[in-house]
């Protein structure tokens, strides 16, 4: 087992790696930019070191910075959390090159699904079920109007580099086709300087259903349900709940030995997401496999009482996963809190946290690295912190998560609060009738 895990990450995921890294006795070294010195996992860290200033590629997006921190502090692995460089091939590289340990993918996984268009072609091969659209990238416009007449409109046009939301077009019929060619690869190659595209039939009504996987060194993988991440906004994810409302039995059984099938052709090491786009027949599709922890694992962990960051960490230090499958026995939901205002289309709001008062009771799970006199940096993501309910059953999920919300205070700054409690008393919400289109009418 590792004696020293360097954390290449902030916030709310940085403070939770070291708090599983303390439960399993391994010493943790944060790192931080300027502007996050007096945060909590600088506080509670064995070890911290400043890496940059505060803008993200001078500091957590510049490797021989974390690489140099790693090896003045004798690190002999490094976790990179979720965002940042959880998914770059070349630090992957680089790591194993300084005989520290990546805990995630390796750079050939990564690199197999990190190309969308490669990924693709990886999961048909497999036998997964994937999305009609175009063998591979398309060469030009040419191409792209052939493909679009066999798969039939609409379609949408995919970076092959994307994520977040960018690099993607939905077109509706021919006439818009050339000029959603155009501004997809401008918008591809100034975000990803890649400006590969590939098309996919457009799933109408679909749930975005992901499931949870993990596997080791050996060849041994499993999955641990699903999540529905159906609640979004411009392809960022809201809500996330698990079990799905949408879910049956047999569904689940299916779309787990597909996510199997997905981790076993890359012989995937560590924990992951393969991701789903689910339609009104309950067909489901390939979408993309996420090679890192994800912002809900959260939820994952409540329902089966896992640990999915130990379970990383073990994975990477060499040990055996026992292979079983596991499932739901109880109901939870992650509501993402942003410091975002909601009444002003989700405007960003960074500032000074000047009252803060966290919710408690049974059931409920908070995980946040902010506090009555933090400042929020305009420089990161908005999220601040994740509010976990968990309970017996999806209506009394709800219900303590109406409560939980009725209790957190965060004043000095816009959040999205509010908007998480209209939420809890929409009507479809609280029925289970949602797709990802659901914020398109949703009025707040």
């Amino acid at each position: 087992m590792f004696k020293k895990i360097l954390i290449a990450n902030r916030g709310e995921i940085a403070l939770r790696v070291i708090r599983t890294c303390k439960e399993m006795g391994i010493k943790t070294v944060a790192v931080y930019s300027t502007v996050d010195k007096d945060s909590l996992p600088v506080r509670f860290a064995d070890e911290a070191v400043c890496i940059g200033p505060a803008v993200s590629k001078e500091s957590y997006l510049s490797i021989p910075n974390i690489i140099a921190a790693a090896e003045i502090t004798n690190a002999d692995a490094i976790h990179p959390g979720y965002g940042f460089l959880s998914e770059n091939e070349k630090f992957s590289r680089v790591c194993q090159e300084h005989d520290i340990k990546f805990i995630g993918a390796t750079p050939e996984q990564i690199s197999r699904m990190g190309d969308k268009a490669n990924a693709k072609a990886t999961m048909i091969a497999a036998g997964v079920p994937c999305i009609p659209g175009s063998d591979g990238l398309l060469k030009d416009l040419a191409d792209a109007k052939k493909t679009a007449t066999k798969i039939k409109y609409p379609v949408i046009l995919k970076a092959t580099a994307g994520g977040g939301g960018k690099g993607m077009r939905i077109v509706w019929k021919e006439e818009d086709l050339e000029s959603a060619w155009d501004s997809t690869r401008a918008e591809a190659a100034a975000a990803f300087a890649n400006d590969g595209i590939y098309m996919e039939k457009f799933i109408e009504e679909p749930r975005h259903i992901e499931i949870q996987i993990a596997g080791d060194q050996y060849g041994n993988a499993c999955h641990l349900s699903e999540r529905d991440c159906s609640i979004q906004r411009r392809h960022q994810k809201l809500v996330e709940e698990t079990p799905s409302p949408f879910m049956t039995d047999e569904l689940r059984e299916r779309m787990g030995e597909a996510a199997i099938k997905a981790t076993k052709a890359v012989n995937y090491e560590g924990v992951g997401t393969v991701e789903f786009l689910v339609d009104k027949n309950r067909d489901f599709y390939f979408m993309e496999m996420n090679t890192r922890i994800q912002v809900e694992h959260t939820i994952t962990e409540e329902v089966i009482n896992y640990d999915l960051i130990k379970e990383q960490i073990k994975i990477a230090a060499g040990e055996k996963i026992s292979g079983e499958n596991h499932y739901p026995k109880l109901h939870s939901i992650q509501c993402r809190i942003n410091a975002e205002d909601p009444y002003k289309d989700f405007r960003p709001s960074p500032g000074k946290i000047t009252s803060y008062h966290a919710p408690g009771g049974h059931g409920i799970r908070l995980d946040t690295h902010v506090y009555a006199g933090y400042t929020i940096s305009p420089n990161y993501d908005s999220m601040i912190s994740k509010l976990i309910v968990v309970a017996q059953t999806r209506e009394e999920a709800i219900k303590k998560m109406k409560r939980a919300l009725g209790e957190y205070v965060i004043e000095g700054i816009a959040t999205t609060i509010p908007f998480h409690q209209k939420l809890m008393e929409d009507e479809q919400f609280i029925a289970g009738n949602f797709t990802t289109k659901f914020m398109d009418t949703f009025e707040f």
